[in-house]
C-alpha cells in the first residue's frame, strides 16, 4: 500500500491548488490561509461520503466517487446562491483504496474541481476499513444576499428546477444489476454526475426573487419539510404539476411510481425556492437552460399537503432520505 506522503503528493499533482489570488498557503502546511475578497461573505458547508451508506464500491466507479463526493458538497452553495471558491479534502481508505483506484478517484474530483471552480486548499488522510470522504467546501456571497430556508412567507409560491426522481431511478437500476443498455445511459447521469445548479442559485441570490432555498438532496418531500420547518409556515403542492421523470416504456414493468420517485427519492440536487406570488408571472421559465415549475404555495397553517389531479388532499409525509431512520431502504446506495 502507498504511504500517507505518496497519497499527498498523488494529490498535490491531481488537484489544483494553485498558491496566489485568495490562497495564501495550500498543500503541505499545518493549515490553509485564506484571504476573503473585498465586499464578500464566507459561504462553508461540510459533507461526508461514506462506502456502503452514500456509495458501493462494486457498482460506482472510482471517478463517480470523487465526482459525486465534491458535487453534492458544492450543491450546499448552490443552495445559498454562493460562487464556490475553495474545499478541504479528508480522507480516510483501506489498503485496497490507495491504488490504481484512488488515481482514478482523484480523476474525478479533479473534473468536478473544474467543472464548479473550485481550487484546493488542505486536507488530510488517514487509514480505515472503509472509505470516508468528508468536504469542506468554501464559497462567497455578496454580504446580505445568501439566500436562507427561514424566508418563505404565506402567498409565495413553491418553485423547483429541473426534473425530481431522476437519480432515485438511476440507483434503483444499478441496484437491480440490470443490463444497463445504450438508451438507458441518460437515465444514469443524475445519480452517476449530478450538477449543482449553482448559476441558477448565484441568479436568485443577486435578484433577490427567491425568499428561501434548498437543494433537493434529501428528496421533496423531506426537503419541503425542512425549508417550511425554518420558515415557520406550511405548504400545498400539486402532484400534477411535479416535473417528474418519464418512464421509458420497457421499465414500467419495474413498477416504479414517478410520483414516488419525484417525491422521495432525493440526490437529484435541483433547487426548491419560494418566490413572493406578485413576482411568480415575471419568473422566466429556465435560467441558462434550467427549467423552472411553480409546483405549490406557501400556507399559513404548518401543515404540508399534497394535493391531485382530482382536488383532494393528503398529509405529505417526509419520507425522503433520513440516515438515522430504521427502514429497509435506509441506505442511499
Amino acid at each position: 500500500m502507498a504511504s500517507e506522503r505518496e497519497l499527498i503528493e498523488r494529490v498535490a499533482g491531481t488537484l489544483a491548488s494553485q498558491v496566489g489570488a485568495g490562497l495564501r498557503v495550500g498543500i503541505g502546511d499545518d493549515a490553509a490561509v485564506i484571504r476573503p475578497r473585498a465586499g464578500r461573505e464566507w459561504v462553508l458547508t461540510i459533507d461526508a461520503f461514506l462506502e456502503n451508506v452514500h456509495f458501493l464500491l462494486r457498482i460506482h466507479a472510482p471517478e463517480v466517487v470523487g465526482y459525486k463526493a465534491l458535487a453534492r458538497a458544492t450543491s450546499d452553495l448552490a443552495a445559498m446562491g454562493a460562487r464556490p471558491r475553495y474545499f478541504l479534502l479528508s480522507l480516510a481508505l483501506p489498503p485496497s483504496c490507495t491504488g490504481k483506484w484512488f488515481d482514478r478517484f482523484l480523476k474525478g474530483m479533479s473534473r468536478a474541481a473544474r467543472s464548479f471552480g473550485l481550487v484546493l486548499a488542505g486536507g488530510d488522510t488517514t487509514r480505515n476499513p472503509e472509505a470516508a470522504i468528508n468536504l469542506t467546501v468554501i464559497g462567497e456571497v455578496v454580504p446580505g444576499r445568501a439566500v436562507l430556508r427561514s424566508g418563505a412567507r404565506p402567498g409565495d409560491v413553491i418553485c423547483v428546477s429541473g426534473t425530481l426522481g431522476e437519480a432515485e431511478l438511476g440507483l434503483r437500476l444499478l441496484q437491480r444489476g440490470l443490463p444497463v443498455r445504450r438508451k438507458w445511459q441518460g437515465l444514469l447521469q443524475k445519480h452517476l454526475h449530478p450538477g449543482p445548479q449553482l448559476a441558477l442559485g448565484a441568479w436568485l441570490a443577486r435578484t433577490g426573487k427567491a425568499t428561501a432555498m434548498i437543494d433537493t438532496s434529501d428528496g421533496l418531500s423531506m426537503d419541503l419539510a425542512h425549508l417550511c420547518e425554518a420558515s415557520g409556515v406550511g405548504a400545498k403542492v400539486w402532484a400534477a404539476k411535479i416535473p417528474k421523470v418519464a418512464l421509458p416504456r420497457d421499465l414500467e414493468k419495474l413498477g416504479l411510481d414517478p410520483l414516488h420517485l419525484a417525491l422521495d427519492g432525493g440526490e437529484d440536487y435541483e433547487l426548491l425556492f419560494t418566490v413572493p406570488r406578485r413576482q411568480a408571472r415575471h419568473l422566466p421559465r429556465a435560467v441558462r437552460g434550467v427549467p423552472i415549475t411553480i409546483i405549490g404555495e406557501v400556507t399559513r397553517s404548518k401543515r404540508i399537503l399534497l394535493m391531485d389531479d382530482e382536488g383532494r388532499t393528503k398529509p405529505l409525509r417526509a419520507q425522503g432520505w433520513d440516515p438515522f431512520r430504521k427502514r429497509g431502504n435506509s441506505r442511499r446506495a
